[in-house]
């Protein structure tokens, strides 16, 4: 069911039913009114009874004679008076003659000839009479039905134009929701502006922003996804070409020893194909990855046991030596929470680059801190301008031995922003060496 359809059966379904506990209210409120004034009035003749009744003298009976009111007063009224003996002195007309009742004081309901009544007992000051005027309860009830009728026939000839205007205002009030659905279904795929959100209604405002922000995360995500695509594309040819020409140059090798010099080119160029595939998958994955879906307390010395058993064998070839220095003490070494599988792939990406690009037969040196950690390596500082491009997608500083996809430090950088972490590449104190520090701002 529409949203419009929906709101305009809860208006034509409340507007009734409202209607109707109105129409209660009000005729409550009526008869309460009608009641009060009958009551004073039925007051106001047995005082006017009891005044009259000082200048009776005889004790005889006596009949009132015919009043001046119209035929519901006489069906409807009825007066009378009693003397202490309880003889009736004054009856207001024949076959009408209330109950005495000595002990009754102030307003009594009772069945009298059928009928409901309400009669209104006033005793004299020395108890020598008492009074009785009564009004059959008929006759309010007519009233009070008449009162509500004067304004039921009009609310019910003016309710279906009420449902009307109803109508009416609800279409126009969604009108600003059928108008950005038109937009929405005129626009291509491609098309990720944002829906302006200034002159919309207070209720579509928050939805607005929130799918403008859902259209800014897609347009970037396609940003990175054509950004990948083009990276890989330009880089992919070049090792492609390498390989290609390797296996020419083995296949048309003359002798063994040309054929081996090939094979070993041909096995550097897989190798380097295998870990640039590996680091763009990696990539791709914290690249499309905008917050952390797991996030628990990092438990750091089987993380970084499993680092070191993997980065191992290229530390070993270089004969590079590998060390991790803990906080002293019983410290905790860089309380974290985040993803450890991430945070595997981000020690190992600044280990491995340590390693990598130190000098043969030096070492390497992770060192855990209460505020983060640091990966560093011996030898001679990168330049300032190689630093400041550090972190660049496949940019790799100029004479370089070891091969590399220049993703790494991208990658890690990636990583510590998914946790909220800042990675800093720079040298030591001393000027020597590169320092990568990880920490919290």
């Amino acid at each position: 069911m529409s949203l419009q359809r929906r709101l305009l059966v809860y208006l034509l379904l409340c507007a009734p039913i409202v209607w109707a506990v109105a129409l209660v209210a009000s005729a409550d409120r009526a008869r309460t009114e009608v009641n009060e004034l009958f009551d004073t009035e039925i007051i106001r003749l047995a005082r006017q009874v009891q005044a009259t009744l000082v200048g009776v003298s005889s004790p005889g009976q006596v009949l009132l004679g015919p009043t001046q009111g119209g035929e519901a007063d006489l069906a409807d009224l009825a007066v009378a008076v009693w003397n202490a003996e309880g003889r009736l002195l004054l009856v207001d007309r024949e076959g009408v003659q209330l109950p005495r009742r000595s002990e009754a004081v102030g307003f009594v309901e009772m069945d009298f000839s059928g009928d409901p009544w309400r009669v209104y007992y006033l005793q004299s000051p020395r108890g020598e009479w008492l009074v009785a005027a009564g009004q059959r309860i008929h006759e309010r009830d007519e009233l009070v039905w008449n009162l509500v009728s004067s304004q039921l026939l009009p609310w019910l000839l003016v309710l279906p134009i009420l449902m009307l205007a109803m109508a009416w205002a609800v279409r126009q009030a969604l009108r600003p929701v059928r108008t950005l659905t038109v937009e929405l279904q005129r626009r291509s795929a491609d098309d990720l502006q944002p829906v302006p959100a200034a002159h919309a209604p207070a209720e579509l405002q928050p939805m607005l922003l929130a799918m403008n922000g859902l259209f800014a995360r897609i347009e970037a995500t396609l940003a990175r996804e054509r950004r990948f695509t083009a990276d890989a594309a330009h880089e992919l040819r070049t090792p492609l070409a390498a390989l290609r020409a390797s296996w020419d140059v083995q296949r048309r090798a003359g002798d063994a020893a040309e054929r081996r010099q090939a094979e070993a080119r041909l096995g550097a160029g897989l190798d380097r194909m295998d870990r640039l595939v590996s680091q763009m998958l990696a990539l791709s994955r914290v690249d499309a990855t905008d917050r952390l879906a797991d996030a628990a307390a990092v438990d750091w010395p089987p993380l970084v046991e499993q680092v070191m058993t993997d980065v191992l064998p290229l530390a070993e070839r270089r004969r590079i030596e590998l060390g991790c220095d803990w906080p002293p003490g019983a410290q905790a070494p860089f309380p974290l929470r985040g993803d450890a599988g991430l945070l595997a792939v981000l020690l190992r990406n600044l280990i491995d680059n340590a390693v990598r690009y130190a000098p043969e037969g030096s070492a390497v040196s992770l060192r855990f801190t209460a505020g983060g950690l640091t990966v560093e390596n011996d030898g001679p500082s990168l330049p300032a301008e190689d630093l400041a491009h550090l972190g660049e997608r496949f940019h790799r500083p100029e004479g370089q031995s070891e091969g590399g996809s220049g993703l790494g430090i991208s990658i890690a950088q990636r990583i510590a922003a998914l946790h909220g972490l800042t990675l800093v590449y720079r040298a030591r104190n001393d000027g020597t060496g590169v320092v990568a520090a990880l920490s919290a701002p």
